[in-house]
């Protein structure tokens, strides 16, 4: 095989065989090596993400069994998705609606009341998903029973829904009306809506506990499934550009 570097054009000739030469120039050689860099490194990141999103899909599975009470721990302590019994008071006068959250496809809320522990700390409880009414000015009826006193309630630990772009958000307006509607708040957003410190994370109802609603709780994002096969077809689009790379360059000879 003879290698030739062509000075006008500029581009590299390769003869392949008798009647094939391969002739691409230098700038399609420089282009199609970096999109090919590009797609693996996008493939490599989506893989790497889709492993992260299986270990945290791993551990919502693994967080069985019993409810650990919780005691004087603070929650940021505890790991993701631990099981844990609290015993408190809701505070059924002061309660955000979690907008922009969907079940079977359905818009609606997420119900989140601060619960009052006995040593005076305070945590989010999240007790479950409400269908939206259809009106933005007719919020659902989220109201406890009446005289509702000292509660036991058993549930995962897990932080706030997150939203990709700070521009989704929409943290609880301080003039508005209890319950407060908001969109992938700050934890602290909602503890100073609330003028009370709040406990890092929420905690998801146990399907099983009194006073809530819908409760299919989820691993948090997308499948790791999903992610896996990004990343297959970030290294398809490299291999693709490999070849069309070598087709569009190969041309047969003049005789």
């Amino acid at each position: 095989m003879v290698f030739q570097a062509s000075l006008a054009p500029l581009s590299i000739s390769i003869p392949i065989g008798r009647r094939r030469v391969f002739t691409p120039s230098w700038f399609m050689t420089a282009l199609t090596l970096l999109a090919i860099v590009v797609f693996i490194g996008f493939g490599r990141w989506q893989w790497e993400r889709g492993v992260a999103r299986e270990a945290t899909w791993r551990s919502f599975s693994a967080a069985s069994g019993p409810a650990l009470v919780l005691g004087d721990r603070p929650l940021a302590a505890l790991a993701p998705f631990a099981r844990i019994e609290v015993t408190g008071r809701y505070d059924g006068a002061h309660q955000f609606l979690l907008d922009n959250r969907t079940h079977d496809g359905a818009p609606g809320y997420e119900v989140l009341t601060p619960l009052e522990l006995a040593d005076g700390r305070r945590l989010i409880v999240n007790r479950g998903w409400v269908p939206f009414s259809g009106y933005r000015d007719r919020l659902p009826d989220i109201a406890l029973p009446a005289g509702a006193g000292e509660v036991t309630v058993a549930g995962r630990v897990d932080a706030l829904p997150l939203e990709g772009l700070e521009s989704g958000r929409a943290p609880p307006d301080a003039g508005a009306h209890w319950p407060k509607v908001t969109t992938f708040p700050h934890m602290a957003e909602l503890a100073a809506a609330l003028g009370q410190p709040l406990e890092a994370r929420q905690l998801l109802l146990d399907a099983s506990m009194p006073d809530g609603y819908v409760r299919a709780w989820q691993p948090p994002g997308v499948p790791p499934l999903r992610h896996f096969s990004y990343a297959a077809q970030w290294w398809l689009f490299a291999a693709t550009a490999a070849v069309l790379y070598g087709v569009l360059n190969l041309h047969k000879v003049e005789r």
